[in-house]
């Protein structure tokens, strides 16, 4: 099976397994939109399986497929490229990882595809040690704001490991001014992880920004805090 062959499977096993109750019953979690078939998850991975069992698809195949998939904007058919590619981890290298960053220019539009790129794919370029987090760093000025958001998503997967997050939060000062409102929430999300581990200087690096960077971050941050913690993040009144 060639990559267009494989793009053509999934595309016709997606079309065949429509299920409108559960496009209406997911839409609801994406404000900007959700193109989707309405595939049970359980549904996706059995067809993973299948694709894989009699060693139909290979990870060039995988590659050249996502291509398509992704461009579609349909959302299991990048979930179909997301949870393929998984499944030979152990070849990824450096030019693996380039790939996946394209995908974000061909069609990531959505939050969740974003952060499962992040969960499940970036986490094990950190785990193998093929890349540090400074391979990152042309993301933070990416056009794609998802993009954008998967750098500090992305890092959540290295706090536990890091001794010294201080060249964290300097890696991430770019995007703390940033407009997106997704971008915000993933800074969020990384620096309440952070602080879980590293209270004080995470609460530093927050009071550095308050008055600055938008409150969504602080919203997801200090999620986790009493009312009195809160009120010291709270942007002063000019």
């Amino acid at each position: 099976m060639n990559a267009k062959e494989l793009y053509e499977d999934i595309r016709n096993f997606c079309r065949a397994n429509i299920n409108e109750a559960n496009i209406k019953k997911y839409s609801r979690y994406f404000k900007e939109g959700y193109d989707a078939y309405g595939l049970t998850q359980q549904l996706m991975h059995d067809k993973r399986d299948s694709l894989l069992s009699d060693n139909k698809v290979n990870m060039k195949t995988v590659l050249g497929a996502s291509k398509s998939l992704i461009k579609s904007g349909k959302y299991e058919e990048t979930g179909f490229a997301v949870i393929l590619l998984k499944e030979f981890a152990e070849k990824f290298d450096k030019t693996t990882f380039t790939q996946i960053g394209l995908w974000f220019e061909i069609g990531i539009s959505n939050w969740a595809h974003c952060d499962v790129i992040c969960s499940y794919l970036i986490k094990i370029f950190f785990e193998r040690k093929i890349i540090t987090y400074k391979a990152l760093a042309d993301w933070r000025k990416a056009k794609n704001k998802y993009q954008r958001r998967a750098v500090p998503v992305a890092m959540i997967e290295i706090l536990k490991s890091a001794d010294n997050f201080g060249p964290l939060y300097k890696f991430i000062d770019p995007l703390m001014m940033d407009p997106e409102r997704v971008v915000g929430q993933g800074l969020g999300w990384f620096l309440r992880e952070a602080r879980k581990i590293k209270p004080e200087e995470t609460e530093t690096f927050l009071l550095k920004w308050k008055n600055d960077a938008q409150r969504v971050i602080f919203q997801y941050a200090t999620e986790k805090m009493t009312k009195e913690e809160k009120r010291r993040f709270r942007k002063e009144k000019k």
